[in-house]
């Protein structure tokens, strides 16, 4: 099939580094990735993977928290506030960068 059409899209620049890094190390093109995007939009009939809102595990979902079970995390937190085990925020972003990269 020719290509002759041209998509114009805006994404973050940062997406699209790390998109392109990946797709490099598997040798293939971002335009023959998005290609093999729209193909499977076209074989499947839609999204070609599940688009929904992961869950939390229960141990971070306060809804699914019995009261004392979200006290005793609220407190548990104050203790450690107290106690001056905490971090900054920006040292704790880093330290997950790094060990998730």
């Amino acid at each position: 099939m020719e290509k002759s059409a041209t998509l114009n899209l805006r994404v973050n620049p940062t997406l699209k580094s790390d998109a392109e890094t990946i797709l490099s190390r598997l040798g293939i093109p971002m335009s023959t990735a998005v290609d093999m995007f729209l193909n499977q939009i076209v074989l499947v009939g839609g999204i070609p993977f599940s688009v929904t809102v992961p869950k939390p595990p229960a141990d971070i979902d306060a809804s699914q928290m019995t009261e004392a079970q979200f006290h005793e995390k609220l407190q548990r937190g104050y203790d450690d506030c107290r106690s001056g085990n905490t971090k900054k925020a920006e040292e704790a972003f880093e330290e997950f960068r790094k060990s998730h990269s």
